[in-house]
């Protein structure tokens, strides 16, 4: 799938420390609809809190959400890497769309500074055409260095999770 069929939009990073709504990052899908919801297909639908027409949709359970570096992230001015939505137990790429640092670094310190109690939280929506085709709310997002290496300080992991 392409990335320049997606276009990423995000809510919620510059309110400040003192907003206490998680952020949002919505992706909007400009390609084949089938091509998406056949990447999306192979999960229960219990956590999806979008319906669609009854298909079986993956879950927040069932995805994962990740920023990998392609550049260091201390020697460029404006390092790029691209976001990824895999399938959790395949490993399947589900979507993968070209972003920089300062675009998504910003999201994950925003989803930190809006929870007192750590556990930082952030919001998925992915649209075909602006159509909603699923939400998923997350905990977690990680992210990876040019060589592969976790930046847990970077990184969303809920405390008690051991990776």
């Amino acid at each position: 799938m392409r990335r320049d069929y997606f276009d990423l939009t995000v809510e919620g990073v510059d309110e400040g420390a003192g907003s206490r709504s998680p952020p949002l990052v919505r992706i909007d899908f400009h390609g084949p609809e089938e091509l998406l919801r056949e990447r999306l297909s192979g999960g229960e639908s219990d956590d999806i809190i979008v319906e669609t027409d009854g298909d079986d949709l993956l879950t927040a359970d069932e995805i994962d959400v990740a920023f990998r570096l392609r550049e260091p992230l201390d020697e460029a001015d404006d390092p790029e890497g691209v976001v990824g939505v895999t399938n959790r137990y395949t490993g399947d790429f589900v979507l993968e769309l070209n972003e920089t640092a300062t675009d998504v670094l910003p999201f994950i310190h925003a989803a930190r500074d809006a929870t007192d109690d750590g556990d930082a939280r952030y919001r998925v929506e992915i649209d075909v055409d602006g159509e909603r085709l699923v939400a998923y709310d997350k905990d977690t997002f990680l992210v990876y260095d040019h060589e592969g290496n976790l930046l847990r300080s970077e990184s969303l992991i809920p405390s008690g999770v051991e990776l």
